[in-house]
């Protein structure tokens, strides 16, 4: 039986200030398994940046329970491999040198984790920059390094926050092209949040849907494509605009089908 790589079950969040509070996540329920490609979508505001740091140890939950790799994690840092919306490279290191220090970070040995920066850079075709500080690279190639760096940290989830969000169309579309291919060959455990329906039916193996905050959960949905895939293919595909049109009823912020899901989970 397969493994969960996480799992949330209720997990709730509500953030007190003074005489008032606000609650931004409510019962929260749904995992990912070994080896899937889950993405979570979302309006903006709806608590996903949250959640991803509920999962990541830096905020604890009001209630519920999280486990990751089938041990229980609240509170417990240094658990998943964490790509943000930014690339967050350090300036004063080279390519090679961000990718060291993170794996450093992670428990790896300095030598082991140089031979693993080197080897990785020189696989995707990285190699020239490996001596080049991030200054000097377009926004494409910092992600691509922010994403290498997620993918060789030792952990067995790697939570992507929106990493593609700031690219222009194209680049953006070269990267989820590049991602799918290392994916592909490693098919490592992924919580993906993105506000893209497009790009969550193109990348992922199933879909949560969250309603505006306070965030519930008003659909999972399995996505039907055959790996690999590829954009071209997807587009001409009379179901993929189906579904891209299913998921984008569910996030109307009017949608009645929000409002009823989410008034029956409050309840």
């Amino acid at each position: 039986m397969t493994q969960n790589a996480l799992e949330l079950k209720a997990v709730s969040k509500r953030f007190n200030e003074g005489n008032s509070s606000k609650l931004v996540l409510s019962d929260v329920t749904f995992h990912v398994k070994e080896g899937e490609f889950v993405s979570l979508i979302g309006p903006s505001g709806s608590g996903k940046t949250t959640l991803f740091q509920i999962i990541g140890g830096l905020e604890r939950p009001s209630s519920g329970e999280i486990r990751i790799d089938g041990r229980i994690s609240l509170g417990d840092r240094g658990r998943i491999a964490y790509m943000p919306q930014q690339a967050a490279l350090l300036p004063w290191l080279t390519v090679t040198g961000n990718i060291e220090l993170a794996l450093s970070i992670a428990g790896l040995p300095r030598r082991e984790g140089r031979t693993l920066a080197k080897e990785w850079l020189e696989r995707v075709g990285l190699s020239g920059l490996a001596d080049s500080y991030p200054h000097v690279l377009s926004g494409g190639m910092q992600q691509r390094v922010s994403f290498l760096r997620a993918l060789l940290s030792p952990q067995p989830l790697m939570c992507l926050d929106e990493p593609f969000g700031a690219l222009d169309a194209l680049t953006r579309l070269h990267m989820q092209t590049w991602l799918l291919s290392l994916w592909e060959e490693h098919r490592r455990s992924v919580l993906f949040v993105t506000h893209s329906i497009e790009e969550a039916l193109l990348l992922s193996d199933r879909i949560i849907v969250l309603s505006a905050s306070p965030a519930v959960v008003l659909r999972e949905i399995a996505v039907p494509f055959p790996r690999p895939r590829s954009g071209e293919q997807l587009w001409n595909e009379p179901v993929f605009n189906a579904m891209k049109l299913e998921i984008y009823e569910l996030l109307k912020p009017d949608g009645t089908f929000e409002s009823k899901r989410k008034e029956e989970a409050m309840h």
